[in-house]
């Protein structure tokens, strides 16, 4: 027994509760459970066990039902002590590759990609961030050839987190330009924070790389592939996908309900914010109901991790959906998605095309 009084027979009823709440989103009745989950316990004996639940506040019963439904902190229990690891089915694993099976030139979009890919997968609100960087030095910057047309721009900030921009150049480059204006790069951004980076350290940039370069154009590409990385410092950009997802769900066709939803994702500094600071590391993260401190989001749970390779932060990925959520299905398709964007990243830093 643990130190909730919960014995083994009770955390199966629980999660039998949960399981089959989240499935139909009806109050969950005993004979229900007698007959379902062959716990061979009788009714009589599994409603004794439900109001000693009911009495620890893990369940609760709606007014207008005599079944039960999972409160917060039931579901809360749930997902830390009983919620069973899911594996993600060979067609769910076809789904999210396909979609997310991008090239170099293409890994700008990785972000956006992955928020459309999410929410499909998991028919909730997905909500993917890239962190604001303004106060982190840079510690490295690299031009990195990809093909004849195309280079990729990357800048590795002190705290980990990558920046990254491919770009399409008007002619052909060659690798001695590539070395030089990385050269001049480093030498002028080294150590900068993004607030430090001034267009007259821009136009010093210009002004050392022209002195080794024929072709203004093919400069003027890289340089503002380098401000544009600059500029994701500065910014957190939030990208969600799936927003109307909610109204697919019972509990949120309430119109006032679904309207405050809608209203609050609308608020996406808030919700940026709020999932910036669920997700602090790789380890799936999770607010339920009344944990999350937005009043309008209350009947709903926030799921989160951060993506990375390696030690590089990048960003941060989530999901908003009711508390009634397919909480294992989630942290599976979060998971999974997160060893992707790794090999995307890897492959990236490489420089390859495999």
């Amino acid at each position: 027994m643990d130190n909730m009084g919960l014995d083994n027979r009770k955390r199966k009823i629980l999660q039998a509760i949960v399981d089959e709440y989240v499935n139909t989103a009806e109050p969950v009745g005993s004979r229900s459970i007698a007959k379902k989950h062959e716990l061979g316990l009788s009714s009589a004996t599994i409603r004794n066990e439900m109001a000693d639940l009911e009495d620890m506040g893990l369940i609760s019963q709606p007014h207008t039902s005599a079944g039960r439904a999972p409160t917060d902190k039931g579901y809360r229990l749930y997902v830390d002590r009983l919620m069973e690891a899911r594996s993600l089915t060979t067609d769910e694993i076809s789904a999210v590759t396909s979609e997310l099976n991008l090239r170099l030139d293409e890994l700008g979009a990785v972000v956006r990609n992955a928020s459309a890919v999410i929410s499909k997968l998991t028919k909730y609100t997905a909500v993917t961030l890239t962190p604001k960087q303004e106060d982190a030095a840079i510690t490295a910057i690299e031009a990195v050839g990809i093909d004849q047309n195309k280079i990729c721009i990357i800048i590795v900030l002190k705290s980990g987190t990558v920046k990254s921009r491919v770009v399409s150049m008007p002619v052909r480059y060659s690798g001695q330009d590539l070395a030089v204006f990385g050269q001049i790069c480093k030498k002028r951004l080294y150590g900068a924070q993004a607030d430090q980076i001034s267009p007259a350290v821009a136009e010093i940039i210009r002004l050392e790389a022209s002195a080794h370069s024929k072709d203004e154009s093919a400069l003027g590409a890289m340089l503002d592939a380098v401000l544009d990385c600059i500029a994701q410092m500065r910014n957190t950009e939030v990208y969600l996908d799936g927003t109307t997802n909610i109204m697919n769900f019972p509990e949120f066709r309430n119109i006032e309900r679904a309207r405050e939803f809608l209203e609050i994702l609308e608020e996406k500094k808030a919700i940026g914010n709020l999932l910036g600071d669920l997700a602090k590391d790789e380890r799936v993260k999770m607010l339920i109901g009344n944990e999350n401190p937005i009043d309008e989001i209350k009947e709903c749970s926030i799921v989160g991790a951060t993506y990375s390779a390696g030690n590089t932060v990048i960003g941060t990925i989530g999901v908003i959906g009711p508390k009634r959520m397919e909480y294992a299905k989630v942290v599976s398709v979060i998971e999974y998605i997160n060893s992707l964007i790794a090999r995307e990243i890897e492959r990236l830093s490489k420089g390859t095309d495999t």
